[in-house]
């Protein structure tokens, strides 16, 4: 079995778990950190010709991270393309499964075991606390309705305050995002990387939590500590 991942979460489930497998990777896969396979380019604009010389049987990707018009091309070109829908932590887990399975895995690997057991019973909080989780600035945007990352949080006691906006990342104005007078601003470290210094002057007197970006919106191996880990920094920033 050759692979190709289009997915840096996908690619670490599939190097860790099928590692002879997994023979092209994109350029923002970094982990493991010693991965040793040839870099496709990015995961908007990969190079399909290079993928399609790798022969692959496989090519895992995402509805969400890739685009149409590459994976068609696959498609075109005889290449087997496994599209994944990725919105909450079970379709999370089911999907590892499917692309494992996929992927030659002869067994349910120890730390999908050890994702689903944690997920099962995430740390409690005290309360429930609603939030904003901006993901980007200039121009600010935050997470809205119907994504992988504010189910992750929603388990976690946190409620997104743009859970039922029409769109999924919607881009609002500072103002706006300000006068929606959230108990908590999460701020993770991916795709922007914000930092102590983001949000003081924007979110005043509002308490921050600065997260993992991997453990709050990569679906793989880290699904696994997710829980503690994001659970301890949400509850020190309540605190």
């Amino acid at each position: 079995m050759r692979v190709v991942s289009l997915v840096p979460s996908l690619t670490e489930a599939v190097a860790v778990s099928v590692p002879s497998a997994l023979v092209g990777a994109t350029d923002w896969c970094s982990h493991p950190a010693d991965l040793d396979v040839l870099r496709i380019g990015g995961t908007k604009n990969p190079d399909v010709d290079a993928v399609v010389r790798l022969a692959p049987d496989l090519v895992v990707a995402n509805e969400e991270e890739n685009r149409e018009p590459d994976l068609t091309a696959l498609r075109e070109a005889g290449i087997e393309v496994l599209v994944t829908e990725v919105r909450d932590v079970p379709g999370a887990l089911r999907e590892l499964d499917r692309v494992l399975a996929a992927c030659g895995a002869r067994s349910r690997p120890h730390w999908l075991e050890a994702a689903e057991a944690a997920w099962a019973e995430p740390p409690a909080p005290a309360r429930r606390t609603t939030a904003i989780v901006p993901i980007w600035r200039r121009p600010w945007m935050v997470l809205g309705r119907d994504t992988f990352a504010g189910d992750v949080l929603a388990r976690l006691g946190v409620d997104n305050l743009y859970a039922q906006h029409e769109d999924r990342y919607p881009r609002v104005p500072l103002s706006e995002l300000t006068a929606a007078s959230p108990e908590l601003v999460v701020l993770p470290d991916e795709p922007y990387r914000f930092t102590a210094d983001d949000g003081p002057e924007a979110f005043p007197g509002v308490p921050r939590a600065l997260v993992d970006g991997r453990l709050l919106t990569w679906y793989g191996p880290s699904l696994a500590e997710a829980p503690a880990r994001l659970g301890e920094a949400l509850r020190a920033a309540r605190s």
